[in-house]
């Protein structure tokens, strides 16, 4: 055991890596439904931090692994973030968050006398587990006591908001509509006596919200939907929607269903998909395109991760978007060297924009806000989450696009995430054994309080006061708490968007005011 450990304490890098990769198979083990992901890195780090106190990697690994993070986190959920602000529903959500949150970090404070500052912080950061806060929390105080509270909390931040959404689900029993992640299609002749003879682009604006109509056959030949086309009897029009009920009413106002009138009949338009690579198509809006083969081309449709999406004008480009048009077969090899095509691009991101966003981001952190009573308050890494926010719904700025492919901001985050589990634990290890071992259950107890005030209040205000569907509040739930493990059990139980819709609305904000309050407590308390 000596000679392991002395190997552990002279090899650092290696102690770390093996630390991942051990966290990792640990949070792989599932006990009926539950799992700790990534959060068992956190917990192995501990052990061989206790074990090997020597261990420990440099802190500025940890920083980095927290810098990436937010700024991974700030760039994919910017425009919703800012969609939350502006919205009432988006409001509503927030004031539940914020209620939730500041009613945690009071309870947190009550602990001081109990356990020590730093230990009632790190609950506070563990039930929300924030690893953003917890790093806030032992820059302000100035050592490593935080790492040990949020250790003791995170597993119960991640168990408490769980048990709490499945025990609401049992007993209310919503009825969640599921919605399907695809887009159907349906081809519709003409009957409609009052349609007919009319542009097309009059016929769409009475369309229910959500449906589009993308390919016609006029006069026995198939072209992409201009809206100046008259349209004549047993025209047949090519509808996609979010679902075949929706499409089922728009058949009954125009006509009856034809399949097989436009698909089966490729001499004039065919469907190609590609993928968006090229630098000159990312990050612009697809009314701004300029297709080859003018209006004869026509974008139809666009999938991004799991999901279809309706090709608004509005819709902007992101690295990896599969993007489907209708064209003749001679475009086709122009369409591809127009779009890129290749699928480097789901896993490719331009080191520029994101040196020069970090770079904001720390600058952003640096700049300090004089509170009368306070004194200076700086954001610290907060401040890279506060940059990426804004950088992520802006997307582009002139030559600069700031967008990250899904894949590989997956990639970042999950890493940046891991470094900072890992190089935390590591520091905080004999520090963790000795307070557990000198609290006992007053850790775990004063935990478990922590996240109960922080999850019960926004579950009641949002089912009894706003009465929200359950979906959206589960959402908000795991927003305010923020673990990703949260959002994805609120997904089994509720497999429509609105959890990650909910969720992406209120994490990075409830993220700032979480580092906020560590901030702030220790200059108005200490």
């Amino acid at each position: 055991m000596e000679f392991i450990k002395n190997l552990l304490e002279q090899q650092p890098l290696m102690a770390l890596f093996l630390v991942i990769a051990i966290g990792y198979l640990a949070g792989e083990i599932n006990i009926k439904g539950f799992s700790l992901g990534a959060g068992a890195v956190l917990f192995v780090a501990l052990a061989v931090g206790w074990f090997a106190p020597q261990s420990a990697p440099s802190p500025m690994v940890g920083t980095l692994g927290l810098a990436m993070f937010l700024y991974a986190i700030g760039i994919q959920y910017g425009k919703q973030f800012f969609i939350g602000l502006s919205s009432m529903k988006g409001l509503k959500a927030n004031v539940m968050a914020l209620t939730g949150v500041l009613l945690a970090g009071a309870v947190s404070v009550l602990f001081i006398g109990l356990v020590t500052p730093g230990h009632a912080l790190g609950l506070f950061a563990g039930a929300g587990t924030s690893t953003a806060t917890l790093q806030a929390a032992m820059t302000t105080l100035g050592n490593n006591d935080a790492a040990v509270g949020y250790s003791v909390a995170y597993p119960f931040g991640v168990a408490v908001p769980i048990l709490i959404l499945y025990l609401t689900f049992l007993i209310m029993k919503p009825k969640v509509e599921q919605k399907s992640a695809n887009l159907e299609l349906l081809e519709i002749a003409l009957r409609n006596p009052q349609h007919i003879g009319r542009k097309l682009g009059e016929v769409m604006t009475t369309l229910p919200a959500g449906i589009q109509i993308v390919a016609l056959r006029h006069q026995h030949h198939n072209l992409p939907a201009s809206p100046d086309i008259i349209l004549g009897a047993d025209d047949v029009v090519l509808a996609i929607g979010p679902d075949q009920e929706t499409l089922d009413r728009v058949r009954v106002d125009l006509g009856e269903a034809a399949p097989g009138r436009i698909s089966e009949d490729r001499s004039d338009i065919d469907y190609i998909r590609m993928f968006a690579s090229k630098p000159a198509v990312i990050g612009h809006r697809l009314g701004e395109l300029a297709l080859p083969g003018g209006p004869g081309s026509l974008v139809v449709h666009v999938r991004r991760g799991d999901a279809d999406m309706l090709p608004g004008r509005d819709l902007v480009l992101e690295p990896g978007d599969r993007v489907g048009v209708f064209a003749h077969r001679d475009q086709f090899a122009a369409l591809r060297k127009y779009f890129g095509d290749s699928i480097k691009a789901t896993a490719e991101f331009s080191y520029i924009s994101i040196g020069l966003g970090m770079a904001l981001g720390l600058i952003v952190g640096l700049v300090s806000v004089t509170m009368p009573g306070l004194g200076k308050v700086s954001f610290g890494l907060a401040g890279v989450l506060i940059a990426a926010l804004v950088l992520g719904k802006l997307r582009r700025i002139g030559p600069v696009n700031w967008t990250i492919p899904l894949p590989a901001n997956l990639v970042m985050r999950n890493l940046g995430l891991t470094l900072f589990l890992a190089q935390v634990g590591m520091s905080a290890g004999p520090k963790f054994a000795a307070t557990v071992s000198a609290t006992g259950f007053l850790m775990l107890g004063l935990a478990t309080v922590a996240v109960l005030a922080l999850v019960l209040p926004v579950l009641l205000m949002g089912l009894f006061l706003f009465k929200m569907p359950y979906d959206e509040v589960a959402g908000i739930v795991a927003g305010a708490t923020g673990n990703p493990a949260i959002v994805a059990y609120a997904n089994k139980l509720a497999p429509t968007d609105q959890p990650d819709v909910g969720y992406a609305m209120i994490f990075p904000g409830m993220t700032i005011v979480k580092i906020l309050f560590v901030n702030l407590i220790p200059a108005l308390l200490l």
